[in-house]
């Protein structure tokens, strides 16, 4: 069988966009990934519109806390999905690249249009890994 990837979401500041992902996918995606998230400049909490997007799709983050960067990079990771627009080097590790606009300050409507946006590329990866499952259980 195979292992789970390892999956870390990184944006800026680990309150909304990589929260988000994170949530997404550990309720979506739990049989193919591992999930965890992290932001190069962490704020002080996550961002309330981000807990009341997702708790109006039932996804709960409670007790979720924006963790920087350099607290998780001495776990191993498969696959580094970077929506921060910066630049990062993460050691043996594939990265992609995801421009998603932060929403930070924005209203409602905006975290709403981040979250469906972001839930529809975190659905798609957990897809692509499923897929990548299928084709080593055929033993391609």
């Amino acid at each position: 069988m195979p292992v789970k990837r390892r999956v870390l979401f990184v944006c800026i500041g680990n309150s909304c966009r990589s929260q988000m992902a994170e949530a997404f996918a550990r309720r979506y995606g739990s049989d193919v990934l591992e999930a965890a998230s992290a932001g190069v400049y962490p704020a002080p909490m996550v961002a309330p519109l981000t807990g009341q997007v997702l708790k109006e799709r039932n996804i709960g983050i409670e007790g979720h806390f924006p963790k920087d960067l350099s607290e998780v990079l001495h776990e191993p990771f498969d696959l580094v999905v970077n929506m921060s627009g910066l630049p990062l080097e993460i050691p043996r590790a594939d990265r992609i690249e995801w421009i998603v606009p932060d929403p930070i300050g924005q209203p409602e409507e905006v975290f709403r249009s981040v979250a469906g946006q972001i839930e529809s590329l975190v659905m798609r990866l957990i897809l692509d890994l499923r897929s990548e499952f299928k084709s080593w259980n055929r033993g391609a």
